[in-house]
């Protein structure tokens, strides 16, 4: 400890190296203990609600970051941990459906940026809850998977507002009051493969929405872009920042598989279309299998020792009874 206190002091005084001094320092007690958490997580996922009830907000929203990153957030783990001072919520890529969300918004009413991005469980029904209950929303991501681009376009419409006074020469002048519905509040949108059509009836309809801003020193339309709104920022990467990475690579998680570009002049053959469905799917149900090995185990182990102490109890009061009761000489 004492010659790692010394490392560091000997970069402090040392200009080139002070860039440096921040990594040379250990994680804090908090992160290692989420760490541990984290990766023993699908154990836990059936009294998740009753530990974590306790957790402060931070926590929460840490292992919500770790179950999306390890393809266990659903549903169960979303409605357990959800929190009414979320002001961020990142569900992308993950399993939540409209029941998991819809419970989350009526919960969490301040949020401000929401990624519900490659969500293909989510559909308009949990899109238009969510534009509803969240009157603070500025940043919404969404689309980047086939599925959940047909949804972004079916929901792009609920972004429009309905007036209640047309009568004046600009709509940007009006007040929010003055809207029915519609999502008030958003400001940016980010939407990697946004369609040309939707696109343009966004940027008429809709001209308080940015899609896909830019990151730009001069700022855009006279506002800084926010770095939650920038596309290539993950929403929830400054949550896990000091958390272990291995975290999430525990066994059992397997990245996906990248597929070939459907954009390659070459057509693939039916077969190796099967092929790569079926490479797909088993990656994606390969965490599960590993739960439910795990699970398995636990269970035999559990029935084992019941059985041995059920064994043992019968002996005893076999002997217990053969005591009280004593053969006649």
């Amino acid at each position: 400890m004492v010659a790692r206190a010394g490392k560091i002091l000997s970069l402090v005084v040392t200009p080139q190296f002070s860039s440096l001094v921040k990594r040379e320092w250990p994680p804090s007690l908090v992160s290692l203990c989420i760490g541990v958490v984290g990766r023993h997580l699908e154990d836990i996922i059936d009294d998740l609600a009753e530990i974590a009830s306790t957790f402060p907000s931070d926590i929460k929203m840490a292992l919500v970051a770790i179950a999306r990153r390890r393809k266990l957030l659903n549903d169960d783990i979303i409605i357990a941990l959800a929190d009414n001072s979320w002001e961020i919520l990142d569900i992308s890529g993950s399993d939540v459906s409209d029941f998991g969300l819809c419970h989350v918004v009526k919960i969490s009413k301040n949020l401000r940026a929401v990624d519900i991005s490659r969500c293909s469980r989510l559909t308009s029904t949990g899109v238009s809850e969510l534009l509803q209950y969240s009157h603070s929303l500025q940043i919404l991501r969404w689309g980047g998977c086939p599925r959940s681009d047909i949804t972004a376009r079916r929901c792009s419409s609920l972004l429009k507002p309905n007036l209640n006074d047309v009568g004046g020469e600009s709509w940007e002048e009006l007040d929010t009051l003055e809207f029915t519905h519609g999502a008030q509040s958003l400001r940016w949108l980010v939407w990697p493969k946004i369609d040309k059509d939707s696109l343009e009836s966004l940027s008429i309809e809709c001209p308080r929405i940015i899609v896909n801003p830019k990151p730009s020193p001069l700022g855009f339309r006279g506002s800084e872009v926010p770095q939650e709104a920038i596309p290539q920022v993950v929403l929830d990467d400054p949550i896990v920042k000091d958390i272990d990475p291995k975290t999430w690579a525990v066994s059992g998680f397997i990245s996906k598989t990248t597929l070939p570009s459907t954009s390659s002049p070459t057509e693939l053959s039916i077969a190796e279309k099967f092929r790569l469905a079926f490479v797909e799917r088993d990656t994606r149900l390969a965490p599960k299998r590993a739960k439910n090995a795990r699970q398995h185990q636990r269970r035999a182990e559990r029935e084992w020792v019941m059985m041995d102490t059920r064994a043992k109890s019968l002996a005893l009061a076999s002997k217990a009874s053969k005591s009280l009761h004593p053969r006649n000489s």
